[in-house]
C-alpha cells in the first residue's frame, strides 16, 4: 500500500490475525511465521494483521517490534494487504512504530494510548498526532481490552480525521454495531476485531473480518465467511456452528494459548507464549484435542489433523 486510498481499498475481506511464534527460548521464530503466512494468504486470505494483541506486542520489545514488521513485509511483498500493530502505551513508540509501518507499506493499526485516567480529548488529540506520521493512513483499533472503550461519538470524530482508513472494533454490542454501521463515514472502513460472533456484525453492514482462530482453523472460518459474502446466511450459520466447540474452549483457556495448541495439533507451528502467558496444561491441550477430532469428523468444516 502506498497511500490512504489503497489502504481503504484493501480493508475488505477476511484477514488473519497472525500469532506471533516464539521458540523455547523466546526468540521469534520467523520460519514458522513464514510458514503460517503463506498457509493463509495460499488459502485465499484477503490480508494479515501482525503484532496485534493476539500477536503478543505488549510482551515485546520497540526493537522486536520493528524487525518483525520489516521481516513480514519482505514476506509478504505487495501480495495482500497487511495491518501492523504499533499501539502503545509511550506515544514516542507509537509514534516511530506507526511512522515505519507506513514507510514499509502496511497500514499501522493504533489504540488508545492505555495509561490510567486518560480523557476523552487526550484520546482524540493523540489520533489527531498519530494519522498524519503515515503515508497509507492508520487504522482505529477499538479495543476493549486494553482497559479502553472507545465510544461512538468518539469514534466518529476520530474517524472524521484525515488519513483515517478505516476502524478494527472490538466492541460488539448490537446497539454499538448499529450505530457504527450507519452512521461513521463511508470512507472509514469498519472492520470485526472478533471472530466469535462474526456473521451478524458483517451482516450489519461492516467491511471485513480479522481473526485469530483463523491461525487453528483457517479452512471452515474462511469458508463462513465466503458463504456470507456470497449472501448465504444459512450455509455460514451452519459452519459458524461446527467450531462453537472450540470457541468455547478459547473463552475458558485464553487466547493465544489455545491457537498456539490447537495450531501444534495440526503439525502447524504456532510456537509458544510469552510470559506473563503460559501454555497449556495436558489436560487443556488434550480438550483441544479432543475438540478437534469431533471437527474433523465434520466433512464441510474441511479440518483435517497431523
Amino acid at each position: 500500500m502506498k497511500s490512504v486510498e489503497e489502504s481503504r481499498e484493501g480493508l475488505r475481506g477476511i484477514f488473519n490475525i497472525a500469532i506471533t511464534p516464539f521458540a523455547a527460548d523466546g526468540a521469534i521464530d520467523f520460519t514458522a511465521l513464514a510458514a503460517n503466512i503463506e498457509r493463509v494468504i495460499g488459502l485465499g486470505y484477503n490480508g494479515l494483521l501482525i503484532g496485534g494483541t493476539y500477536g503478543e506486542f505488549p510482551a515485546m520489545s520497540a526493537d522486536e517490534r520493528a524487525e518483525l514488521f520489516r521481516r513480514v513485509m519482505d514476506i509478504v511483498g505487495t501480495r495482500v494487504p497487511v495491518m501492523l500493530c504499533s499501539a502503545a502505551s509511550d506515544a514516542r513508540t507509537c509514534r516511530d512504530l506507526t511512522q515505519l509501518a507506513g514507510d514499509l507499506g502496511g497500514l499501522p493499526m493504533v489504540t488508545p494510548p492505555y495509561v490510567s485516567e486518560v480523557t476523552e480529548e487526550q484520546i482524540i488529540d493523540f489520533f489527531a498526532e498519530m494519522a498524519p506520521l503515515s503515508k497509507t493512513g492508520i487504522l482505529i483499533y477499538n479495543a476493549p481490552g486494553i482497559g479502553i472503550t472507545l465510544s461512538v461519538p468518539a469514534i466518529r470524530r476520530i474517524a472524521a480525521l484525515p488519513n483515517v482508513a478505516g476502524l478494527k472494533q472490538g466492541d460488539l454490542a448490537p446497539a454499538v454495531i448499529d450505530a457504527l454501521a450507519n452512521s461513521v463515514p463511508e470512507d472509514c472502513k469498519l472492520f470485526c476485531a472478533s471472530d466469535l460472533v462474526f456473521p451478524g456484525v458483517i451482516a450489519a453492514g461492516f467491511h471485513g473480518l480479522s481473526s485469530t482462530n483463523s491461525c487453528a482453523l483457517p479452512e471452515v472460518i474462511l469458508a463462513t465467511y465466503r458463504a456470507l459474502e456470497k449472501g448465504d446466511l444459512a450455509m455460514a450459520t451452519r459452519l459458524h456452528k461446527l467450531w462453537y466447540g472450540f470457541r468455547a474452549l478459547a473463552r475458558r483457556h485464553g487466547q493465544p494459548q489455545t491457537v498456539k495448541a490447537a495450531m501444534r495439533l495440526r503439525g502447524f507451528n504456532g510456537g509458544h507464549v510469552r510470559a506473563p502467558l503460559a501454555d497449556l496444561k495436558d489436560a487443556a491441550v488434550a480438550e483441544v484435542a479432543s475438540c478437534l477430532e469431533q471437527l474433523a469428523k465434520q466433512p464441510e468444516a474441511g479440518v483435517s489433523l497431523a
